[in-house]
């Protein structure tokens, strides 16, 4: 039998759906997470993710600084190159580049983990009710076809925090060569909001076929989003809300690539 699709100005592939899903559905997504975020259940939820990355970080600061900042004494002792620059500042008279490089690299494990914590709780925990929250308002058509969403979601927030945290520490000593600092920072951010909040945003909505439909299609704009998410997460302030707001972000462009696939129909004739 024939095949003919009511929405003909979109390929068989599938490939216009994902150009339409590009920076105007991002934008789109931004905009409607600001409007979402004002409100106040979404004010709330704030503050969970922020909370627990605060508790943790604490934690991690009291149970491991000490052991870890003695490990990079001894570690940071063998680099010649940071020895002989230790002793030309200091001959000079400025100041011990260990005293200060070692509680910054300490800082640098430590603190990204309990920031890759308060992501995965959002992912985990906040984006059901991030979910309900927009699906009622504006996907209240978008039916929830998911299966087994809780440990689709749990095995993608464990899997996704390992290759973070375990990426972010094998790649610490690229950081002092300029700028790769910012650029593997960025990098990583962005891989950790993209991976992570995308399958979340669908999984309770889509059927796995749809959910991997929906990720080929649009893996350009889930790594977009990700990326300007990443960029904010330079900004201090933006911790406390990033985790939420990036769900809320996510949560609208995923549920809109879902609505538009839906529609698309096809209709023997």
């Amino acid at each position: 039998m024939n095949a003919l699709r009511t929405d003909s100005a979109t390929p068989p592939n599938g490939h216009a759906s994902g150009a339409g899903a590009g920076a105007v559905s991002v934008g789109q997504a931004f905009k409607r997470a600001l409007v979402s975020q004002c409100h106040p259940t979404m004010l709330f939820a704030v503050l969970l993710p922020f909370l627990i990355a605060l508790v943790g970080a604490f934690l991690l600061l009291w149970l491991f600084w000490t052991p870890l900042t003695d490990w990079l004494r001894a570690e940071v002792s063998h680099w010649d190159f940071v020895n002989r620059m230790d002793e030309w500042l200091v001959a000079v008279g400025l100041f011990s580049l260990k005293i200060y490089l070692i509680p910054v690299i300490a800082a640098a494990i430590l603190l990204p983990v309990s920031g890759i914590l308060g992501l995965a709780i959002a992912a985990v925990f906040v984006m059901p009710l991030v979910l309900r929250h927009v699906g009622q308002r504006e996907y209240a058509s978008v039916g929830r076809r998911g299966k087994f969403s809780t440990a689709v979601s749990v095995w993608n927030a464990v899997w996704v925090s390992a290759a973070f945290a375990v990426g972010w520490l094998l790649t610490l000593p690229l950081w002092l060569v300029p700028p790769m600092a910012i650029v593997l920072s960025i990098f990583w951010w962005a891989f950790a909001f993209s991976r992570m909040m995308r399958v979340d945003a669908i999984v309770e909505h889509a059927s796995p076929a749809e959910r991997k439909l929906i990720l080929e299609r649009n893996n350009g704009g889930f790594w977009t989003i990700g990326l300007i998410c990443s960029l904010l997460n330079l900004l201090p302030p933006a911790w406390i809300i990033l985790p939420v707001f990036s769900a809320l972000v996510y949560a609208h462009y995923g549920l809109e690539a879902l609505k538009r696939l839906r529609q698309e129909r096809v209709i023997d004739v």
